[in-house]
């Protein structure tokens, strides 16, 4: 080997070694990206993710609103009632009026908090936001309450207490991560049971 390439190696080597962070160095930066890596729950979650969830949630929603349970009326006549309908209109609407309002309801509410979502989210409102919580509750809760209004053999009361019972559970999951950071709430050795501070 030549002189001239003997100078270039050692300069490569040391230069590669003042690149090489230091053992302490190393090991602060396997430390910072294992925390990186043990971040859990609803804040682990990026804006691209829930971006996904919701145009889904837009999408199932402007579906349901566009095909009711039931379909249509094909032809103008009486239903097995005897009550007068138009051909066009939705069949739910005319044998369950209650069923049918609940439920159109519920994917209008799902439909425009899932576009507010998604524009919160295109806009770039951190994930730990309180409207970007929200909007995620209310938009998700909204799809299963059409889901279950959509089933005739409940009572409406029955599906506005499993709604009311969904939204409180998507409450606790997505909000008391909040809390616990908070220092409010702390986590049990035994079981991982949650008790307040």
């Amino acid at each position: 080997m030549s002189d001239q390439s003997r100078v270039i190696v050692d300069n490569l080597e040391m230069l590669t070694q003042k690149q090489q962070p230091s053992s302490g160095e190393q090991s602060q930066q396997e430390h910072q990206q294992q925390q990186q890596k043990l971040v859990v729950g609803w804040d682990a979650n990026k804006n691209s993710t829930l971006l996904v969830v919701a145009t889904l949630i837009t999408t199932l929603t402007y579906q349901i609103g566009c095909n009711p349970p039931g379909g249509f009326w094909q032809e103008s006549g009486k239903d097995k009632n005897g009550k007068e309908h138009e051909a066009g209109a939705p069949i739910m609407r005319d044998l369950y009026p209650e069923r049918y309002w609940l439920f159109m309801t519920a994917a209008w509410v799902g439909f425009g908090d899932s576009m507010l979502l998604t524009l919160w989210l295109l806009g770039n409102a951190p994930v730990s936001s309180r409207r970007v919580r929200w909007s995620f509750i209310v938009a998700y809760s909204s799809l299963q309450l059409t889901y279950i209004s959509a089933m005739f053999g409940t009572s409406l009361i029955i599906d506005l207490a499993t709604w009311a019972g969904v939204m409180i559970f998507l409450t606790f999951v997505v909000g008391l991560e909040k809390e616990c950071q908070k220092g409010m709430v702390h986590r049990s050795p035994c079981c991982g049971k949650l008790w307040w501070h």
